[in-house]
């Protein structure tokens, strides 16, 4: 028994490498074989800075779950008859619609997006300042299932923020922190 573990202990200390350098070249993609730890510790750093910089922009999301239709559309009925499924539907939800949004006309609408749903500025707080500003959505980032903790980006060229190379700030990202179907605002 002595002899097979100090046998597995003589085998864990010698490497892959053999003990006299060969008097062969090794060819460049082999080169790197010979110190794996190297190899490994380069991989783990970049794995690192990768996590440390998608951290950065994280934010606490819910948890996503799927929305049932009946929750999301109502469905809309244009013609008397009851025997045709209607192909309407009215959404329930909050949502954002650009500036160069323009509805279909009445007859081929499908989707009916309802003009108190539909959000163009949001309450900003800022954190450093210590302030809250209406500002213009610019886009939608990440949607959730509930549109709490959705991510929103807003223009912040109105407060001419500067960098530190002297750029303006056009847009930001902000997450949203209220129910916005209950309060009638997007507060971020």
């Amino acid at each position: 028994m002595k002899k097979q573990i100090k046998a597995l202990e003589e085998s864990c200390l010698n490497s892959s490498a053999p003990n006299e350098p060969s008097t062969t070249p090794l060819p460049q993609y082999l080169l790197d074989r010979s110190n794996p730890t190297n190899a490994k510790a380069l991989s783990s750093a970049i794995k690192n800075k990768r996590n440390e910089k998608a951290a950065k922009f994280s934010v606490p999301l819910p948890k996503v779950r799927a929305i049932a239709e009946e929750e999301l559309f109502t469905v809309v009925q244009t013609r008397k008859k009851t025997a045709k499924k209607g192909w309407k539907r009215m959404i329930n939800k909050p949502m954002f619609v650009g500036r160069d949004f323009t509805r279909r006309p009445v007859k081929y609408e499908r989707f009916i997006w309802p003009m108190g749903l539909r959000y163009k500025k949001a309450n900003v707080t800022h954190p450093e300042l210590g302030v809250t500003i209406q500002l213009p959505i610019i886009s939608v980032r990440k949607k959730p299932a509930k549109p709490n903790g959705t991510i929103i980006e807003v223009n912040f060229s109105e407060l001419g923020l500067v960098t530190v190379v002297v750029e303006v700030i056009s847009g930001r990202w902000a997450q949203i922190t209220n129910n916005c179907e209950n309060d009638g605002c997007v507060n971020a």
